[in-house]
């Protein structure tokens, strides 16, 4: 069903429809080489959307996270690979940008000028084998030295590492006074401790290239310690930005895929002379109420998320919660919608030579990303009745009110 966008959003949405049928026709070939979408990548470049969410005075075009949530769900039902790479640069510069908008860090102006002028992309890799990522442990090892620190450990799901200058990453520090800490890290992809190896080779997503990264001593020097918090904790930073971002943003492509599906399946109803066969608009209206139940979700959390209302009303669990919430709807909606279609499609959703199967493949990554289905009902169920998962480290309040005081 036709989405009611604002003007800027309308604007913004416009650039990617530009690219998306273009990401489509290249879709195919990506997927069965298993390769990284170079070529789309310079499209994205050129149409100006890797400095999408950067503010205006700092080079970029101010999305706001309203107006990057359509951006994502339209670039997926193109190619969701190419979305969820890009999504791992352009939803961590909306991040940044919302914390100096609200702080006037000069450090972050610093890397969001680099982003806008085209010298820095980024990566997020935080995952680990046998780890659910919820971002408040890592077995990945930071160790004292001068100056810094040496990290050594293993991450997987390494998405836009094929592209990406930096990253954020995390690592465990046994700190002698204060205990386990978490460390949140920016690291460069180019030094000589950090080591890619090409593991990725998935049922679906392919084109992401989401790699294994390696740290074999890397020295990280003290001001690219970005954060740190009790390990066990729930932080109100990684709130903040992490998961008061990842999630919807997530969400987004994979209702993205499942947008693509419907779009085809309503040609395949046309084409066939369907258009008032029963059961076959009986599918359709199915799939059209998933995606419409998952888009409030989707615009209820941007319209809420980071309001004086959220800081006042809402614990750090309940913020996590909510921000898994929607993340969990919009993809177990999206792969339900596949399900669906499948009355409409038929046999063509079995055909490679068809995009249908591809896309029924990559949606079903959705499932398993952070935060994942059972952490997701752990939130959840806990934050409806009232138990503690993890104790608080900071307050969102308190930041918020600290912020405009030193601005």
């Amino acid at each position: 069903m036709k989405q009611l966008l604002t003007e800027r959003q309308k604007r913004f949405v416009a650039l990617a429809d530009s690219l998306v049928e273009t990401f489509r026709d290249r879709a195919a070939a990506h997927d069965a080489d298993n390769t990284f979408p170079f070529d789309n990548y310079e499209d994205l470049r050129a149409a100006g959307l890797l400095k999408l969410s950067i503010p205006e005075e700092l080079g970029g075009l101010g999305a706001t996270q309203a107006e990057l949530i359509p951006v994502l769900e339209r670039l997926a039902t193109g190619d969701g690979a190419t979305a969820l790479a890009v999504n791992m640069h352009i939803t961590p510069m909306g991040q940044w940008s919302s914390v100096w908008r609200r702080t006037g860090n000069p450090r972050l102006e610093g890397l969001l000028r680099d982003a806008a002028e085209g010298n820095l992309i980024w990566a997020a890799v935080t995952s680990e084998f046998g780890s659910p990522n919820l971002m408040s442990d890592a077995r990945t090892k930071a160790e004292r030295v001068d100056g810094g620190f040496r990290i050594t450990g293993r991450k997987n799901f390494g998405t836009n590492t094929a592209v990406a200058t930096h990253a954020s990453t995390t690592a465990r520090y046994e700190d002698p006074e204060k205990g386990p800490t978490l460390l949140l890290l920016r690291i460069e992809l180019k030094d000589p401790d950090v080591a890619i190896h090409p593991t990725w080779n998935m049922l679906g997503m392919r084109a992401t290239q989401s790699n294994d990264l390696e740290f074999s001593g890397l020295f990280v020097p003290d001001e690219n310690v970005v954060h740190s918090f009790p390990v066990g904790h729930l932080d109100a930073t990684v709130t903040e930005t992490v998961f008061g971002w990842s999630q919807p943003a997530f969400g987004a492509i994979y209702l993205g895929i499942a947008v693509g599906a419907l779009d085809w399946a309503k040609q395949q109803v046309r084409r066939r002379g369907l258009v008032e066969d029963a059961r076959a608009q009986d599918a359709i209206a199915d799939a059209e109420i998933l995606i419409e139940s998952a888009r409030a979700l989707l615009y209820r959390h941007t319209a809420q998320f980071g309001t004086p209302q959220m800081y006042e009303e809402l614990d750090l669990q309940e913020i996590v919660a909510q921000s898994a919430l929607v993340k969990h709807v919009c993809t177990k909606n999206a792969v339900a919608v596949f399900t669906r279609l499948i009355d409409v499609v038929g046999g063509a959703a079995y055909a490679r030579s068809l995009p249908f199967e591809r896309t029924w493949r990559d949606v079903q990554a959705g499932l398993f990303m952070p935060v994942a289905d059972f952490a997701a009902h752990e939130l959840i169920a806990a934050s409806s009745l009232g138990l503690t998962l993890a104790p608080a480290h900071g307050s969102l309040r308190e930041q918020a009110t600290a912020s405009k005081e030193n601005a």
